[in-house]
């Protein structure tokens, strides 16, 4: 009998992209890990694999798992959070998590080290990446306008309409700011958009 059919067959071992606390691996495992330069830290307590692409969906696994699964379907990563997810941000400290106005933001709170914020939400508002629900590009870079200090928010936006893949246009982002309603610091907003014009070759 042929012994390389008996053998069994060798298969290479599964490298996850993600890792996190786990019956095989412990926060602490994962630390030394880290410090050995075996795995590189992403977000909270979830680490990558040396080599692995850091993509949108990637750090939008490591944003939901800092959120308890209770509450993940009720909450949206927006504002910086969802621009660092795009990679167009540094890392958040606290993750700024939208609450659609159908939910009642007081059940949530307490639940994770984050920043909640009431808001009416469209269906084209949303995207789904990762397990994790996360503010639509335009919609992003509109509440990062509105929401955020110039001179955070410039450095954000610059890298979000950079991002041809986005398919953010400044025009649009104007208009998408413009016609939101009662809402303050909107001059603000217009403002610094509008130190973004010279930069548009669109």
């Amino acid at each position: 009998m042929d012994p390389a059919v008996t053998a069994p067959l060798l298969q290479e071992p599964v490298i996850s992209e993600l890792y996190s606390p786990s019956p095989i691996f412990s926060w602490n495992e994962l630390q030394g890990m880290a410090f050995d330069g075996i795995l590189l830290p992403l977000y909270g307590k979830s680490y990558a694999s040396p080599g692995v692409a850091v993509t949108h969906r990637l750090r939008a696994r490591a944003a939901a798992l800092t959120v308890p699964e209770r509450i993940r379907t009720k909450v949206v990563a927006g504002r910086l959070t969802a621009a660092w997810i795009y990679g167009c941000a540094k890392p958040p400290e606290h993750l700024s998590l939208l609450v659609d106005a159908k939910h009642r933001i007081s059940s949530l709170r307490g639940s994770t080290a984050c920043s909640l914020h009431e808001v009416r939400l469209g269906q084209m508002d949303v995207v789904s990446l990762g397990g994790m629900l996360v503010s639509s590009p335009l919609r992003t870079a509109a509440d990062i306008a509105l929401h955020v200090e110039t001179d955070r928010a410039l450095p954000a936006l610059k890298r979000l309409l950079a991002r041809e893949e986005l398919g953010i246009k400044l025009r649009l982002l104007i208009l998408a700011v413009e016609a939101t309603p009662r809402v303050p610091h909107k001059r603000r907003a217009l403002a610094t958009l509008a130190q973004l014009a010279p930069a548009e070759r669109r």
